[in-house]
């Protein structure tokens, strides 16, 4: 799962991205209403932990462009103005729930289970190339409805695959899906990683194939 964060405060960010690493959630930083356009406007992120009080206006602002733009991503608002009018303004101007600070981090983990639950967003949750599945929910790949055992980090590279399949995923976004920011780790880890799932894709009768450009990146396409 892919968040875009949008949050003015470096430790509150940096300590929410920790967090949600562990629970194999990336979560994409924004510090400001434009530049959280631009990357909602062009990456497909799965939900949106949104703080009022930027910068550069209220965040209540972003969720109002991105709904003309017709971009339904679901958006908490996660924010320190907790009066009941502040609350309702939220709710009523778009957001799909509203957290006020301080806040216990295991809400925030299953609000944002309960909006990726619900039926629009569940139709997102399972990801398809071919007879190729991938059950994003219960973290699990199948083809033609039969599961085939995939480890964590082979399961993201994975879904980052899937997400843009058809498309070249750059390496530095493939690590950053796999291991985060903040883990060091050597480069020829992702190939062994790739090197493992491509088999294991083709054990199990998968119709697709990824292709590498060295020093580039991957792609997954369906085998014609």
């Amino acid at each position: 799962m892919r968040l875009l964060l949008v949050e003015d405060e470096p430790e509150m960010a940096s300590a929410l991205q920790s967090a949600l690493r562990r629970h194999d959630i990336l979560a994409d930083h924004a510090d400001g209403l434009d530049v959280a356009f631009d990357m909602a406007a062009t990456s497909p992120y799965d939900a949106v932990i949104l703080d009022r009080g930027l910068p550069d206006g209220d965040g209540l602002s972003l969720i109002a462009k991105l709904r003309r733009r017709d971009i339904r991503v679901p958006v908490i608002v996660l924010t320190a103005r907790g009066r009941l009018p502040d609350r309702v303004a939220g709710l009523d101007g778009g957001a799909d729930d509203y957290l006020v600070k301080p806040f216990a981090f295991e809400e925030l983990l299953a609000r944002i289970r309960a909006v990726m639950r619900r039926p629009e967003q569940l139709r997102q949750m399972v990801v398809r190339l071919g007879r190729l599945t991938l059950d994003l929910d219960h973290r699990e790949a199948r083809v033609e409805g039969m599961r085939f055992d995939l480890p964590r980090r082979e399961l993201l590279v994975l879904e980052a695959l899937m997400r843009r399949a058809g498309r070249m995923v750059t390496r530095e976004t493939l690590m950053e899906s796999v291991f985060g920011l903040a883990d060091e780790v050597q480069s020829n880890t992702l190939d062994s990683h790739i090197s493992r799932l491509r088999r294991k894709l083709s054990d199990a009768e998968a119709d697709v194939v990824i292709n590498g450009i060295r020093g580039v990146g991957y792609m997954l396409m369906e085998r014609t």
